[in-house]
């Protein structure tokens, strides 16, 4: 199919998208963004369908500015960007589960999140009745002998959320792992679709339950950027202080059960005991332990009291007296950096060509930080340093996660010595005019969370996407096992610490 012929030229879109314009581009224009991503001159950030187009959304690193751009499918397809850049390959697949658009020249016309169960195809987009109960799906072939083929899950020994993991094997060493995802699909895209901005922000809060703050703050802050709503200052700190207590538990928790999985739970004790503090501190002060529907368009539901913002600085000295302590039983303990050091090695270039965040591509050397490369509020007045590395490996995950926890201990000690005060929500409502359409980049614990969507003039959700940073980093653990021992496998997937339900949306 000729795609540049059958597309008008570039136009403006209506509605506008705020902060970052959409545009409505042709095919020929399509294909040549597709081609500037596979080259690395632009970032994906993410991908997603609505039932008559598609979107991207890329960061450019040389402005640095985000651009999001619209294929209009006019007969049902569109040119497949998977084709020429891989990490948009289950995107793409989960683009054609949900709306059935239909990617041409695709490499890979699997299905992803549709597992057959549904008892319809396409649902978000005229769907099809079926009466399969379960699909086939095949596994990608393995050459050389002698192979052998281990499946675990999607149930696992422990409360963990299931996923399919299929080892191909020589011995104890891994030749391919391929996953099989979307057992916890909730129809997250169905659920906001009519909703109210009320109702989609508590749906929001509930993508990834570890994640709930940053969703949360994605979410406000598109709607915001929709309807230029000007948050209070003290409501930005007090944002920024949820996000950061969020990110210290689940750090903490994430090296403590690293470490647990290469056997030596006497650290898992002393993480899992400051975790534990965060997570009590945090219902003390906001009334909740995961802080979940604390933040709303227009700034936050809860005020912090000085009592709690003086346990609170308690809980920062505390901290910082027991960190220096873990780094160096982490550090000096020879038998776990045996486990650790050279174990699950992801490569500088893959961490880029996948654009993956968080503490995942920062040990393999991508510097990315959505509070420094977007800077939203209230991050740009404070002074921290995001750690990074280029090792690549389970043990280099770890250094960068006790970067990133004296990084967040040193802000909520800015944010507990410099919130304004002030009223904590703004006073605004929904104008009667026109639909509008908003994005968000925010940093969460595992890396950037992608929020845009649309709102109709009535306040109902028409449409809203959300992108979890696991969607790039779940490739990248297939990369990081091969020629590992199967028995390391436990080790770098908890280094990696991937959300399921934030994934299968």
């Amino acid at each position: 199919m000729n795609f540049a012929s059958k597309q008008t030229a570039a136009q403006p879109s209506q509605p506008m998208c705020l902060p970052w314009p959409r545009e409505i581009v042709d095919g020929a224009c399509w294909c040549a963004l597709a081609e500037s991503l596979a080259q690395g001159e632009r970032e994906l950030l993410s991908f997603w369908g609505e039932s008559s187009c598609v979107h991207l959304a890329v960061f450019e690193p040389r402005e640095p500015r985000l651009r999001i751009v619209t294929f209009e499918c006019r007969e049902g397809a569109f040119p497949s960007v998977a084709r020429l850049h891989p990490p948009a390959a289950r995107l793409e697949r989960a683009i054609h589960d949900l709306y059935g658009l239909r990617p041409e020249g695709a490499c890979d016309s699997r299905r992803w999140l549709d597992h057959g169960r549904w008892g319809v195809r396409h649902p978000c987009s005229a769907p099809e009745k079926i009466e399969s109960t379960c699909d086939r799906y095949e596994f990608l072939p393995t050459e050389g002998e002698p192979l052998h083929q281990i499946p675990v899950g999607p149930v696992h020994a422990g409360i963990i959320e299931p996923g399919h993991f299929r080892f191909s094997a020589n011995g104890e060493t891994v030749v391919r792992l391929e996953e099989r995802l979307g057992f916890v699909h909730k129809g997250i895209d169905q659920l906001m679709g009519g909703a109210s901005i009320e109702r989609a922000a508590r749906i929001a809060a509930r993508v990834s339950g570890d994640s709930t703050v940053a969703y949360s703050l994605a979410f406000a802050q598109a709607v915001e950027a929709a309807f230029d709503v000007d948050v209070p200052p003290r409501a930005t700190y007090l944002r920024a202080l949820m996000a950061e207590l969020e990110r210290l538990a689940n750090h903490f928790g994430d090296i403590g059960a690293i470490c647990n999985d290469a056997a030596f739970s006497l650290m898992q004790a002393h993480c899992n005991l400051v975790r534990e503090r965060i997570l009590r501190e945090a219902a003390s002060a906001f009334g909740h332990r995961l802080m979940m529907d604390r933040i709303t368009p227009g700034g936050a539901l809860v005020d912090l009291k000085q009592e709690t913002a003086t346990a609170l600085y308690a809980m920062v000295e505390w901290i910082e007296l027991m960190t220096p302590r873990l780094i160096a039983l982490f550090g000096d303990t020879t038998s776990l950096q045996d486990r650790t050091v050279g174990t699950g090695f992801v490569s500088e270039a893959l961490a880029k060509q996948y654009a993956c965040g968080g503490y995942v591509g920062r040990a393999s050397g991508r510097a990315f930080d959505a509070r420094k490369a977007i800077g939203y509020a209230p991050y740009p007045q404070f002074a921290f340093e995001v750690g990074g590395s280029k090792e690549g490996d389970v043990d280099a995950r770890v250094w960068v996660r006790f970067d990133e926890i004296r990084a967040s201990l040193k802000i909520v000690r800015q944010i507990l010595d410099e919130a304004p005060q002030g009223p904590i929500i703004a006073d605004w409502a929904l104008p009667e005019d026109w639909t509008r359409e908003g994005a968000a980049l925010v940093e969460g614990f595992r890396g950037d969370i992608f929020v845009w969507l649309r709102i109709r003039a009535d306040g109902v959700v028409q449409r809203c996407h959300l992108r979890d940073p696991s969607w790039f980093q779940w490739p990248l653990l297939e990369a990081a096992i091969k020629d590992n021992i199967v028995a390391d496998f436990p080790l770098c997937n908890k280094s990696f610490n991937c959300s399921y339900s934030g994934h299968d949306l």
